[in-house]
């Protein structure tokens, strides 16, 4: 492995893919047309991860094609986003490893931005863009305001260090990786399947800075992150703000520094206080009829804060492994 600042960039593109064929077409088309420097060293990945669709097919009509660099797939059993990143993780060797999801359509110039930032700054633990949400049909007028619920990410036009990032485009310095113990034993299982648990990029990232290595935010690098119309379905929606209310309470038992018992003191007096302004909202949405659905939004995020609690009360020992485990 060439030593991180010596010479060209190595750059290895990651992408866990499971039933997203259509997904998968658009984003190794988006890979295929980029304009990279010629001495920017990369590769793509696809991790399987036990499509039944075309996967399969749409990676092999890429391969013939010749239009994306070194394309290979590889087929990972065990099901889950986190086991298939650690997957691509084992099967490359680039100093920097990039997870692009199978819904995103990176910018042209994106692998040029991220090799030359990369290269500009081989101390960097993990960095990532801005992510645009691009909706497949206009989505209701509010879901604007829950951006974040699609890893939408714009911190503004100039580069900078910050505290976390979004999964999507995220890439991670390998040694740093390495160094914060994630490799060996990843913390958080990520989405399984159809399941709607979440936190595993944001426990990456976590971790990393957590290992004494800088997080940055890099604007040049964007991509488009692809919401089709079901995803943006009320039943769908309050599912995945309950799923990200319980990755909330785990990624925040990651970064705890104080006692258990003080956690719980904290994370109740959390719960109790979101509940308590649900309550006076629902006042109001009673008394004005409006802002109803955005109230079923919120609830179902406070009521996921409360089942990540229970969990970690019911579980001990999952309570002990994740506390203070992203703390430098």
């Amino acid at each position: 492995m060439t030593p991180i600042g010596a010479g060209p960039v190595s750059l290895d593109v990651v992408i866990c893919t499971y039933n997203n064929a259509a997904g998968l077409e658009l984003a190794l088309a988006a890979l295929g047309r980029q304009q990279a420097p010629r001495e920017a060293s990369w590769r793509v990945l696809v991790v399987d991860n036990n499509c039944t669709d075309d996967t399969a097919e749409v990676v092999n009509r890429h391969v013939r094609a010749g239009d994306v660099p070194d394309l290979r797939r590889v087929l990972e059993r065990e099901q889950g986003l986190t086991p298939a990143r650690r997957r691509g993780v084992t099967e490359t060797l680039g100093d920097w490893i990039a997870f692009v999801d199978d819904d995103c359509l990176i910018a042209d110039d994106w692998i040029a931005a991220a090799a030359g930032f990369a290269s500009g700054h081989p101390g960097c633990g993990a960095f990532g863009g801005r992510v645009i949400v691009g909706w497949e049909s206009p989505p209701p007028r509010y879901l604007h305001r829950y951006g974040w619920l699609f890893a939408e990410q714009d911190l503004g036009a100039y580069q900078r260090e910050v505290d976390w990032l979004v999964g999507a485009g995220m890439v991670v310095n390998r040694s740093a990786l390495q160094t914060s113990g994630w490799s060996r034993q990843p913390l958080l299982e990520d989405r399984v399947g159809t399941k709607l648990i979440s936190g595993g990029d944001v426990e990456i990232a976590l971790r990393i800075r957590g290992a004494g290595f800088p997080l940055w935010y890099v604007p040049t690098c964007e991509l488009r992150h692809l919401v089709p119309a079901r995803r943006t379905e009320h039943r769908y929606l309050r599912s995945l703000n309950e799923g990200l209310g319980v990755s909330q309470v785990l990624v925040g038992a990651l970064t705890w520094e104080s006692s258990a018992a003080a956690w719980l003191a904290a994370a109740v007096k959390g719960c109790v206080d979101g509940s308590g302004r649900l309550l006076w909202r629902l006042v109001g949405a009673l008394r004005w009829r409006t802002g109803v659905i955005e109230l079923a939004m919120d609830a179902a995020f406070v009521r996921g804060q409360w089942l990540g609690v229970w969990r970690l009360v019911r579980n001990g020992r999952r309570r002990r492994t994740l506390l203070g485990q992203a703390v430098r």
